[in-house]
């Protein structure tokens, strides 16, 4: 349920006021009465390893061309989302309501809780599992999960992970290169401004 009492830059419809909007077709509704409890930190680059194109966006929309790239060929007939992308210079694009049910975390269980994408908020790094990510990137998501606190009273800061830890053995993401110290210090610098 969205906090009726902290300012927050989320309208209450869901979007975050300052990203670029990109709808995707694939969410639906969370089950009734969930509280969203839970963000989840994923990359994605496409093709993978490479960073600026608008091939994420296509994606998340269901028009991906997999005549571009052989790659795409693998992941078009996907139907995936996620709530938000950072992308390399920390710039945000939403593509779901945070009110509503992103397709970002697939079979999934977090603390003896199944079916994550219930509870949970998708947010998507541009970046490649093992790679670095931007000083950019850490301080967009890191006032972004502020606002989602804000938004969400029911998220703290040891409710936000990686798809690693919702999908042990499936996924590998955000990976080694996102330095989660570094996360948390921004996090709570920022929250004790």
């Amino acid at each position: 349920m969205e906090s009726k009492n902290s300012k927050t830059c989320i309208s209450s419809s869901g979007w975050l006021e300052n990203a670029k909007v990109c709808e995707s077709p694939n969410f639906n509704e969370r089950p009734e009465s969930t509280e969203v409890d839970l963000i989840v930190i994923h990359s994605i680059s496409l093709p993978p390893g490479e960073y600026g194109a608008c091939y994420i966006d296509d994606l998340f929309t269901n028009s991906l061309d997999a005549n571009i790239h052989p790659y795409f060929e693998t992941i078009k007939d996907l139907h995936v989302s996620a709530h938000l992308l950072i992308n390399r210079k920390g710039e945000l694009t939403q593509y779901v309501s945070f009110l509503n049910r992103a397709w970002h975390a697939g079979q999934s269980c977090y603390e003896g809780r199944e079916n994550c994408n219930d509870f949970s908020i998708g947010i998507e790094l541009e970046g490649l599992e093992g790679n670095t990510f931007e000083a950019e990137q850490y301080e967009s998501l890191a006032k972004t999960c502020i606002e989602l606190m804000k938004y969400f009273p029911a998220i703290n800061p040891q409710g936000i992970c990686g798809h690693s830890d919702v999908a042990p053995g499936r996924k590998i993401d955000p990976g080694s290169g996102f330095d989660w110290e570094y996360f948390y210090k921004r996090l709570e610098a920022l929250t004790d401004e």
